[in-house]
């Protein structure tokens, strides 16, 4: 798998606005919170983006709930085989459940398989379209593999989504600045 042409093809896709899933568990709740992100002061910006993740971690099966949890916990220890194997698990499982995919693309980003983590980051994007998380870890492989043409994008659909996201509008100045000018 070519990490570049992951990138594209993803990229490519980025240029629709961001669709909310037609359906989908405590869908109405999403829908709520992300209108949420663009309103009121940034502590109610944060809470709002903290409860869309609390949503997205949730699942109405309690194991998968509690296996979710045991992979977040592997991958905050720094524990990357264990928690690729449970959100393996969890995505052959539940291949539904956008956040298996998002967290098995953290933990291949993590372990330097890019091709295969934009790989999961496109499935969870056909899963939840507005996955600001997703977006941003595509925004780092591209980074990653010299390609600011693809992480602009990235960082735009996430804008999109979240557009009091911290930080990303003045990382797209620093790419903007600093990327080489080319004529095509």
């Amino acid at each position: 798998m070519n990490t570049q042409a992951e990138l594209w093809a993803v990229t490519g896709e980025l240029a629709e606005p961001a669709r909310r899933p037609a359906q989908g568990f405590r869908a109405a709740e999403l829908d709520r919170l992300f209108d949420d992100l663009g309103k009121g002061n940034a502590a109610q910006r944060r809470d709002a983006e903290d409860a869309i993740w609390a949503v997205w971690c949730d699942h109405p099966d309690p194991a998968a709930r509690e296996q979710m949890a045991f992979g977040i916990a592997a991958l905050a220890g720094g524990q990357l085989d264990q928690a690729r194997a449970l959100f393996d698990q969890l995505v052959d499982a539940y291949p539904d459940w956008a956040e298996t995919w998002n967290k098995r693309a953290t933990v291949l980003f993590l372990l330097h398989a890019d091709a295969v983590s934009v790989a999961d980051i496109r499935r969870t994007l056909e899963l939840e379209p507005r996955h600001f998380g997703a977006l941003g870890g595509l925004a780092q492989i591209a980074l990653r593999n010299g390609d600011p043409d693809a992480a602009t994008a990235a960082l735009r659909a996430l804008l999109r989504c979240n557009p009091r996201a911290a930080g990303v509008a003045d990382l797209l100045e620093t790419i903007d600045r600093d990327a080489p000018k080319t004529v095509h």
